[in-house]
């Protein structure tokens, strides 16, 4: 493996817009302050899932004191076709408001099964009511 890689080969999966209730804060934890963001529905287009995100899900983000958040997410989409797909991931909201992730799925949906090898990495544009991102299997 060459240590001197300055791109990976991806291959785009689907844009996901996921609609929020805003933020619940919970200040001063043991390890950091908490904003729980519920999950309100959303939509997932692209060429290889398409749907809609169910309700119910969250992002669990724990503010550090350098002022970045350490995202902590579950997601379920609804597939176009009546799949079932929980999503999580990690990753890092910016001081630039950038949200970089890695996304795992588990899928039993014989179509989408391909998806429990993927490696993701996603992308996202948060605002007060919702986040946008883009993701991408990593091949």
């Amino acid at each position: 493996m060459s240590a001197d890689v300055t791109s990976l080969p991806v291959e785009f999966l689907f844009t996901m817009k996921v609609d929020t209730s805003g933020f619940k804060p919970i200040p001063d934890g043991p390890s950091g302050s908490r904003l729980l963001v519920t999950v309100t529905g959303g939509t997932v287009t692209g060429p290889r899932v398409s749907g809609t995100v169910l309700p119910g899900g969250g992002d669990w983000v724990t503010m550090r004191p350098d002022g970045t958040g350490q995202l902590d997410v579950r997601v379920t989409i609804e597939t176009h076709d009546g799949a079932v797909i929980l999503m999580c991931y990690s990753g890092i909201l910016g001081p630039d408001m950038v949200a970089r992730s890695a996304p795992l799925f588990q899928a039993s949906h014989e179509s989408y099964r391909w998806l429990n090898n993927v490696q993701a990495i996603g992308i996202g544009h948060p605002t007060r009511s919702d986040v946008t991102y883009d993701v991408y299997a990593v091949l």
